[in-house]
């Protein structure tokens, strides 16, 4: 555990900094997956780019800077940082598969990394997870940190999940995850960081116990009410997997809760395309699971189900959940319903004020009412409205001024109207690109100039790799696209892509991870438009 006393002096410094800093600068924040907790996926507070500036002719790639490994984590971002001996910058921080954790100026000045960490060590054995030792190809070269990190301001604390292989042929390998807690300004683990993951709890025969090789962290860190809370699926359906949810004191590193999806069977991973599980404002988190078995309440796994958590002493509970009617269909066909993270829409007037929206590999988009989500009835779906889309959503939606934006796999990015807590379809882009979905990035100055950007790249092909392409649309008209880097291919070509990419939009600059490489785009100078 973290020394208290030191922890709190720490945690006092780097409060004081990061208050002025954030001060000094009036650009927002970006300290977790899809800008939030409730997973809108919109920055409200972008005044530099706007829907008359991103095109071909004023907008495209401005740098690159080179990585050690993929990213598949969402970029953050923290402005004005005070770094010792470096001065203050707007710090953009990135992590890679090869177990890296960067910290860059954030617009390049310099190029070359305030901070890095790595948590590999070849020499005495300690190198990241090959493909082959997960028998799934789709991580690929390697497997290291996955999920989007999550940042605490208050403590200057950035808090990233990281798998090792440890040991040697002679010796025996052992698989590590740990949870690891860096100061901001230096990248320094804090004091009783890192913790290995363990956990178990009762199954039907025994004891289940958590494995650190079988269970694959997708989804991105979540802190709610000092609480990090970390979720697992597995990689590519092998092996007597679980779904997992474990939770952590911000400030101890305690584990303070354990809860299985499927303590009786196996199965029902939380996926959610890289997206996070969603928390309300009491600290209710909502994270969905994928194929397994559902037999709620006869025994307790609870597959393809939208769950919510509360935390209460030590324990998870589940306060409520939504389970498709045509849940067994769903998992014979391994029709995720948690292939798609959740969102949680503002107040809406009218009998369901308080809604989630979620949908899956089955192609249906439900909106559920989170004061009373139904449960399990095989007669009927008890959601407050579904919408069939066009192929399976395996990403997350995104909201922004009343309206909800969804880009479904081998369908379109469509844009939906709220109103009195129902969707209405508004518009959609005509044409491509179909494959293989997105999960919408928004950015807005509060209720204008909105742009929707997504990432379109690569499916489930390993071969051939795809370039990344960048794309703008008007939130206002989905249908309008105002930007891609294709248009300028050879000045504005991203990297390889990678599966479920989010891009993030701050400050005038959009950021985008792609293979061992962050694509830096913004608004050109009159030199770099020629």
């Amino acid at each position: 555990m973290f020394q208290s006393s030191v922890f709190a002096i720490a945690s006092g410094l780097v409060s004081i900094v990061l208050g002025a800093a954030l001060t000094f600068s009036c650009f927002a924040q970006i300290t977790t997956s899809q800008y939030d907790n409730s997973r809108t996926g919109a920055n409200l507070k972008e005044s530099r780019l706007t829907t008359r500036n991103v095109n071909s002719a004023q907008f495209g790639r401005l740098f690159s800077l080179r990585l050690d490994g993929d990213v598949y984590a969402q970029p953050l971002y923290l402005p004005g940082l005070e770094i010792p001996g470096k001065g203050r910058h707007d710090v953009i921080f990135v992590a890679t598969e090869h177990d890296s954790v960067y910290a860059f100026d954030a617009e390049g000045k310099p190029a070359a990394p305030l901070w890095r960490v790595n948590f590999t060590n070849p020499e005495k054995g300690v190198t990241t997870v090959a493909p082959q030792d997960v028998k799934c190809p789709f991580i690929n070269p390697e497997v290291g940190i996955t999920s989007t990190p999550v940042i605490d301001t208050a403590t200057g604390t950035l808090y990233v999940l990281a798998r090792t292989k440890e040991g040697s042929k002679a010796s025996g390998f052992q698989y590590v995850q740990q949870l690891h807690a860096l100061d901001v300004t230096s990248g320094a683990e804090r004091s009783g960081s890192p913790v290995k993951i363990q956990a178990s709890v009762k199954g039907r025969d025994g004891d289940v116990s958590f494995d650190p090789l079988l269970e694959n962290p997708r989804s991105a860190l979540l802190l709610a009410s000092g609480i990090v809370y970390l979720t697992w699926g597995s990689s590519c359906d092998v092996g007597s997997y679980h779904g997992w949810v474990i939770a952590y004191d911000a400030h101890t590193l305690e584990q303070k809760a354990v809860f299985n999806t499927s303590p009786a069977s196996k199965e029902s991973g939380i996926w959610a395309a890289d997206t996070g599980p969603a928390a309300d404002e009491n600290g209710n988190v909502f994270v969905a699971t994928g194929n397994g078995k559902f037999d709620v309440p006869q025994a307790s796994d609870y597959g393809d189900t939208l769950l919510k958590l509360t935390l209460e002493s030590h324990t998870l509970l589940v306060r409520d959940y939504f389970t498709p009617r045509d849940q067994g269909e769903l998992n014979a066909a391994d029709n995720d319903l948690g292939s798609g993270g959740p969102l949680l829409l503002p107040d809406q007037p009218g009998p369901h004020p308080h809604l989630v929206v979620i949908g899956g590999k089955g192609g249906t988009l439900y909106v559920i009412d989170r004061d009373n989500m139904g449960k399990y009835l095989p007669a009927s779906d008890v959601a407050v409205q579904t919408i069939k889309l066009g192929g399976s959503l395996m990403a997350a939606p995104a909201y922004w001024n009343h309206h909800v934006y969804v880009f479904a796999d081998n369908d379109v990015l469509k844009e939906f109207t709220l109103r009195d807590g129902q969707l209405d379809l508004t518009s959609k882009l005509n044409g491509g690109p179909l494959e293989p979905g997105a999960t919408p990035t928004i950015s807005a100055n509060s209720n204008k100039d909105g742009i929707v950007w997504t990432i379109s790249g690569r499916t489930w092909e390993i071969i051939p790799e795809k370039i990344a392409v960048l794309h703008a649309f008007d939130a206002s008209d989905v249908a309008r696209e105002l930007y891609n880097s294709d248009q300028n291919s050879d000045r504005d070509r991203a990297g390889i892509s990678v599966r479920f990419s989010i891009p993030t939009v701050v400050n005038g600059r959009v950021y985008v991870g792609t293979r061992s490489e962050l694509d830096v785009y913004g608004l050109l100078t009159e030199a770099q438009r020629h």
